[in-house]
């Protein structure tokens, strides 16, 4: 792919000036310049020096008047299926290419080509012809960002091999195994994880990672081939900053080991005694897994890597900064490596659920994931740098610049403080929450002799309470959770998890759970919605199946059941959003002071 193919070259134009050109800039060639009437070829000695010269002149440098235009020579017979897409913006968000690209068919494979430019580079693959014919006819020439795309073929390697199959239409191969790279499906460019690494550093180094004037986290970047963002403004006056790092795991590695080589650099000259571990912030949705049933997994990465791990306690947990944070003690070498590893499991785990999250998104085209809160973001120390149009529901600026994980905020994020939920003044309003969890696992629930549930109550600052069951063969059991929107996010959630380290639920299995919350009667239409609309908005939005009955009567309070099934996030942002349709109807109760009444007198306590 390192054969250059130069258009646009003026009649007048020899070898010798293609030649002053590519040395004026220093761009190596290995051989010859073949010119011809309008345009000419060269051979590149390697795929970076070919990607420079396209770079650096097409469609920027003038020979006898006319710009040069400088692409891969394709011949026709490998005009295929593949694409190179260049001048795309370099803080685009993964997501929002995958989405573009998807547009034109079903993409096999996208990855990012390292260059020396400001903006990205991607080579991608699309399933058939048409389809990269397409991609290419819109998206040449298209702005976006102010940056104009430049599409051109590369080679299609395979496309030459390939013939049409035995007795098969022209141009359809034969159906291999099924792919698992196209965007719709979640995939990302390799250069990009889909987690990045974000890891806690003490205040006082900051300055040395980022060095005069930016120096030193502008090397480290461009060694490591990566994006990292240092949330220093964030927690003004805290002990420690977050540092998040885009890039492939490699190079999230790479960067990792750098930032602790210049901090224990620091720490010598500035005489700073006390050890400088490692701190790895991670959600904790991921963290039991990472643990592993009876902490297996740690302690292997421990005795792997010979470090020593801890975890911060669930008490550290508030509702708005999900993430649990990761001490590895040892040497630079071996926090490396646990670094590698701890990462390695975490994205299993996150590769696990937007696997189970993606099987329900499919049947809801456009949905945005992050919308949904899956995963970290509203934790402190987040710039905004990476925002994009936030979806429905969410704020757009907090990691998922704020987000590392896509650019929205979780979907707690949107919400109000619990405090400016309810309608009367000081404590959030209680809630009470009926979640129905397999019968097996009332023991794991428990604990010996009720020592879990009572701790996971005190955690969390709820009632928590499981009820009889039902009959002798009853599949479910109910456990009763009564509190403030906080507490119910944290006894919920631990409930999840626990029920995922029990493995009650299969390792690649998403665990989904139903809920029931009571609703006032006359409420119950709001929920529903005029022909069904707000439920089903709050469906699409949600992810979780939202059923009101209809044909259930109300109890001796005037109340009817909404049923609630998904995963935790799901069933988390739908609870929220149906007590904000609530507060809004009892606002309307309210009855309005008449003309000319004065307000009550405030008490003072």
């Amino acid at each position: 792919m390192n054969k250059l193919y130069i258009g646009n070259v003026s009649a007048e134009a020899t070898e010798e000036d293609l030649e002053s050109i590519f040395e004026q800039w220093k761009i190596p060639h290995s051989g010859p310049f073949l010119v011809k009437t309008g345009y000419a070829f060269v051979d590149c000695p390697d795929e970076k020096a070919a990607m420079k010269a396209i770079d650096v002149l097409s469609g920027k440098v003038e020979l006898h008047g006319k710009l040069l235009e400088v692409e891969h020579s394709v011949p026709k017979r490998q005009r295929s299926c593949k694409l190179q897409i260049r001048n795309i913006p370099p803080h685009m968000q993964w997501e929002v290419l995958d989405g573009m690209l998807a547009q034109y068919g079903a993409v096999d494979s996208c990855e990012q080509v390292n260059t020396d430019t400001e903006t990205a580079v991607v080579n991608v693959r699309y399933a058939a012809k048409d389809q990269a014919r397409l991609a290419m006819e819109k998206l040449n020439g298209s702005m976006m960002e102010n940056y104009a795309l430049k599409v051109s073929y590369i080679p299609d390697e395979t496309a030459a091999q390939e013939g049409p199959s035995p007795g098969g239409r022209r141009g359809f191969n034969s159906r291999g195994p099924p792919r698992s790279g196209s965007p719709g499906l979640g995939a990302r460019p390799k250069v990009q994880s889909d987690i990045p690494l974000r890891m806690l550093v003490p205040t006082q180094f900051v300055g040395a990672i980022i060095g005069k004037e930016g120096a030193t986290i502008r090397n480290i970047t461009k060694q490591t081939h990566s994006k990292i963002d240092i949330h220093r403004k964030e927690n003004a006056g805290a002990a420690e900053k977050p540092i998040t790092i885009h890039s492939t795991p490699e190079g999230c590695s790479n960067a990792c080991r750098t930032i602790m080589e210049i901090m224990q650099k620091e720490a010598i000259d500035t005489k700073f005694t006390e050890e400088i571990p490692l701190k790895i912030l991670a959600h904790n949705n991921f963290v039991g897994r990472l643990i592993g049933k009876e902490g297996r997994n740690l302690k292997k990465i421990e005795q792997d890597t010979e470090t020593k791990i801890t975890i911060s306690p669930l008490q550290d947990l508030t509702l708005y900064n999900p993430e649990r944070t990761i001490t590895v003690k040892g040497t630079i070498e071996a926090c490396s490596r646990a670094e590698e590893e701890v990462m390695k499991k975490v994205g299993e785990s996150y590769d696990s659920d937007m696997a189970a999250m993606n099987l329900q998104s499919n049947l809801i085209p456009g949905l945005n994931l992050n919308a949904l809160g899956l995963f970290p973001s509203g934790a402190p120390g987040m710039g905004s740098n990476m925002t994009s149009v936030p979806p429905p529901g969410a704020h757009g600026g907090s990691s998922f610049g704020c987000s590392p994980y896509g650019g929205e905020g979780p979907f707690w994020a949107s919400m109000p403080p619990a405090s400016s939920q309810p309608l009367a003044q000081g404590h959030p309003e209680s809630e009470t929450v009926h979640l129905f969890i397999p019968a097996l696992a009332v023991g794991a629930i428990i604990g010996k002799q009720g020592q879990h549930i009572k701790q996971l109550s005190h955690f969390a600052g709820a009632s928590i309470k499981i009820a009889p069951a039902e009959g002798m063969d009853a599949k479910l059991r109910m456990v009763i959770i009564i509190g403030p929107p906080e507490a119910q996010f944290k006894a919920q959630c631990r409930i999840f998890g626990k029920l995922k380290e029990e493995n009650f639920f299969g390792p690649k299995e998403e665990v989904k759970l139903e809920a029931h919350i009571k609703v006032p009667s006359f409420a119950a239409g709001r929920v529903i919605g005029k022909g069904g609309k707000t439920v089903n908005d709050l469906q699409n939005l949600t992810c979780a199946e939202v059923v009101v009955p209809r044909d259930q009567a109300p109890d001796e309070n005037d109340q009817v059941i909404v049923k609630i099934s998904g995963h935790f996030f799901a069933c988390q942002l739908a609870q929220r959003k149906i007590q904000e349709i609530l507060t809004q109807v009892r606002r309307q109760q309210q009855p309005k002071p008449a003309p000319g009444a004065q307000p009550p007198p405030s008490r003072r306590k």
